[in-house]
């Protein structure tokens, strides 16, 4: 399956390590149905749908600076394209 590395310029911390790489699979439209069906507000929609794709938890990403978090959105986007 192929991933792609997001590099962040603000490492943050799971479980007592430090973080600097977060990898993202491609999503699939099952990924985008379980969003839509378990939240209602879209910002949390993308977050739990960023959290399924890098096999992190929701609370994790909410630590990211928001720049790397733009860096997701665009390495999400770009699946897309």
């Amino acid at each position: 399956m192929s991933k792609v590395k997001i590099e962040l310029t603000h490492s943050i911390e799971i479980d007592g390590a430090k973080v600097g790489v977060i990898q993202l699979r491609r999503p699939k439209v099952r990924d985008m149905l379980s969003v839509e069906k378990s939240v209602d507000n879209d910002a949390e929609k993308e977050i739990q749908l960023f959290a399924n794709l890098s096999e992190l938890s929701p609370d994790n990403l909410l630590e990211l600076d928001m720049a790397d978090y733009g860096k997701l959105q665009k390495a999400y986007q770009d699946f897309l394209s």
